[in-house]
């Protein structure tokens, strides 16, 4: 069953793509755990809780946010709290999906730790080691949220056929990537991976031969009985996004260093015995690129799929389909 995609704006396991005038300001609400405006404190840290009014943040076209007062905002190390600093170059990374959350490099996640200051939570990309108390939240933007098109204003696109019966292209090299352990790079790897941490990068290489052809990018996932060397497991919602990154991975390539997403392309709830469209382009004939697949977040059931990606006809993975 072939399910076609629609051109969705989304948070991605790995950086979304945010398409807005810069600078956008916005106001923050926490949800999910401690509840309420996001503040500040004179020095700049963001906080939950405590009697704060909301601050205003502004972001720009690389993902940095600033306050109100013009500073900074930062995740410092090593322990990645949220807070502003009058002087600091903002952290890039930053911007708001089409639901309205903000998002770090993809993530809508972020966790509050009480501060034991009357009532007052703290925020982090994750919690700091031996700190208690700790519960994740979403943070809320009131504007500069990216649209979601409707499915009807997507444009007609020609599509190759989701199967590897004609001519088609293996991923030449993939690479997890872990936002838990962002500066790890885990090389090159023949399985794919996607949790609400993990994500998986795939650089395709197109050759000369496909100039003047249409290249639809498919994701296939045959029952489990189909499969000759390849296997996979499944579990949760089967929600997964996709985008096409500014630059190919390399080896070192790592969650915190991951190119920026050029192009989304949209959802898919992913099932066994189905194939999907993801999206469809004229071939970049004698050119490499890269696309990253991520868990739909946020999800109060995020996907667990593991695969090993294989070349067989009937294969699971993701895949260049050309004619």
């Amino acid at each position: 069953m072939k399910t076609p995609l629609t051109a969705l704006s989304f948070a991605l396991s790995a950086s979304a793509l945010t398409l807005r005038q810069s600078p956008c300001c916005f106001h923050l609400t926490a949800t999910g755990g401690p509840s309420g405006p996001l503040g500040q404190l004179s020095d700049g840290q963001n906080r939950i809780g405590q009697g704060s009014p909301p601050s205003t943040y502004c972001i720009s076209a690389d993902g940095g946010l600033t306050d109100h007062s013009g500073r900074g905002c930062i995740l410092t190390g090593p322990t990645t709290q949220f807070q502003c600093d009058t002087g600091a170059g903002a952290t890039p990374g930053f911007s708001v999906g089409c639901d309205g959350m903000l998002v770090y490099n993809g993530m809508a996640k972020f966790v509050a730790c009480p501060t034991g200051d009357q009532g007052g939570f703290n925020v982090y990309v994750r919690a700091p080691q031996g700190q208690g108390g700790c519960v994740d939240v979403m943070l809320a933007a009131d504007s500069c949220k990216a649209g979601c098109p409707s499915p009807a204003a997507a444009p007609t696109q020609k599509s190759c056929p989701p199967n590897l019966s004609g001519i088609w292209e293996f991923p030449h090299l993939i690479i997890p990537i872990d936002a838990s352990n962002p500066t790890k790079a885990y090389g090159t790897s023949y399985n794919g991976h996607i949790s609400s941490n993990k994500s998986a990068i795939f650089n395709f290489d197109f050759p000369p031969s496909l100039a003047g052809k249409t290249c639809t990018l498919i994701f296939l996932l045959p029952t489990q009985d189909k499969l000759v060397t390849s296997s996979f497991t499944l579990s949760g919602s089967g929600e997964v996004v996709f985008a096409r990154l500014e630059k190919p991975a390399t080896e070192a390539t790592s969650w915190g260093n991951m190119p920026g997403a050029e192009e989304e392309f949209g959802v898919a709830r992913l099932r066994p015995g189905e194939s999907y469209v993801v999206a469809s382009f004229a071939c970049p004939a004698g050119e490499r690129e890269g696309f990253v697949m991520g868990a739909k977040l946020p999800s109060a059931d995020p996907i667990n799929l593991e695969w090993f990606q294989d070349w067989n006809p009937e294969a699971v993975g993701l895949y260049i389909s050309a004619c």
